[in-house]
């Protein structure tokens, strides 16, 4: 398998996991894909907001934005496009939820890898398929149900 992965820090928050902790982290949500490119940019509330405004029309950050990419016909390239994930947001949640930062950190990169790969959870079943790959993917990183 080869990923390639660029990871953005566009943030002044200073508590990251590194590259490592995201490439585990991709690696383990990558539903039988043997190559993918993508990039994970870290950014702060403002850019969130900004993208989340922008992109969704809700005016208000959020904790991970997926965008697929959308190659042109007949380009086959393994590129499946960007996850933007909001640092404050994450250690805030964490907190609020009682759950280790790190924990939170790896669920938001494989939600939004899965997002990425076509899951999706805006109907009853897909939140259903998509949570319970969440868990499993996560329980082969010894990270407990993010759900419980």
């Amino acid at each position: 398998m080869t990923i390639e992965l660029a990871v953005q820090r566009a943030t002044a928050f200073d508590a990251l996991p590194d590259d490592a902790d995201f490439a585990s982290w991709v690696r383990a949500a990558l539903q039988g894909l043997e190559n993918a490119e993508l990039t994970v940019r870290l950014v702060d509330e403002a850019e969130s907001r900004d993208l989340n405004h922008r992109f969704r029309g809700k005016d208000a950050p959020t904790n991970v934005l997926s965008f697929t990419a959308e190659l042109p016909k007949g380009v086959d390239l393994p590129l499946l496009g960007d996850i933007v994930i909001c640092a404050p947001l994450v250690a805030a949640e964490a907190r609020e939820q009682g759950k280790a930062e790190r924990a939170h950190w790896a669920h938001l990169t494989v939600h939004g890898v899965l997002h990425l790969q076509g899951y999706d959870h805006q109907q009853e079943a897909e939140a259903a398929e998509m949570e319970a790959l969440e868990t499993a993917v996560l329980a082969s990183l010894g990270i407990g149900d993010p759900y419980a």
